[in-house]
């Protein structure tokens, strides 16, 4: 059975959104996986996902999009593993 399809967009104060940025980042940086809540749905982040970011000017506002996307296999199938040869857990950030 495969996932259903899902948008979802969340507003978050300042301060939470720069605690998950900040915590998102360094996992990134260290080559770790990632893993997330957002909406009561848990999200894995492969460490091999791509990163951009986008931006849309339109006639009434403006927007900056940070993405990570990956394939649907990639989140439930075998992962880049860190270098150390400790297994170490993905890094967790909060429910939105």
């Amino acid at each position: 059975m495969g996932r259903r399809r899902r948008d979802v967009e969340r507003n978050l104060s300042a301060k939470e959104f720069v605690r998950r940025l900040r915590r998102l980042a360094d996992a990134l940086e260290a080559g770790e996986r990632v893993r997330l809540q957002v909406a009561g749905e848990r999200i894995r982040i492969p460490a091999t996902a791509t990163l951009s970011i986008e931006h849309e000017r339109g006639s009434r506002e403006e927007e900056i999009e940070f993405q990570i996307k990956w394939a649907l296999a990639q989140s439930v199938g075998r992962e880049r593993r860190p270098t150390s040869h400790r297994k170490r857990q993905p890094k967790s950030i909060g429910p939105a």
